[in-house]
């Protein structure tokens, strides 16, 4: 079993900034890669950025240029948001694509909310 835990969020005036943790937890192999989606009200889950462990990394048009997603070590992610808007308002989710040997599974945290205001 993993165990995905994500902090950081919270409420932040529009061009500001925020950085997220998330930490995966539990018994695994390795990690294979980590990810970071939002949901917002009356929205579908999207994903922003997403980083594996050969180094590769992937943002969504929505925020490239503005949030960055790092490594803290082979464990750990993080997501430096820059330059902050209202339309980034959602709840922020952390997945751990974690590799059990035999089979790959995703984890997801219990998410940490971002508001953004004008």
């Amino acid at each position: 079993q993993v165990h995905v835990m994500e902090s950081g969020g919270g409420l932040v005036q529009s061009g500001g900034s925020l950085r997220l943790s998330c930490v995966a937890s539990g018994r695994f192999l390795t990690i294979l890669s980590m990810a970071w989606y939002r949901q917002s009200p009356g929205k579908e889950r999207e994903k922003v950025a997403h980083i594996y462990d050969n180094g590769r990394i992937r943002y969504s048009d929505a925020v490239r240029g503005r949030f960055a997603i790092s490594w803290g070590n082979k464990t750990t992610v993080f997501l430096r948001m820059d330059s902050l808007k209202p339309d980034d308002s959602a709840v922020y989710y952390c997945n751990a694509n974690a590799d059990h040997e035999l089979y790959y599974k995703d984890y997801w945290g219990p998410g940490t909310p971002v508001t953004v205001y004008r």
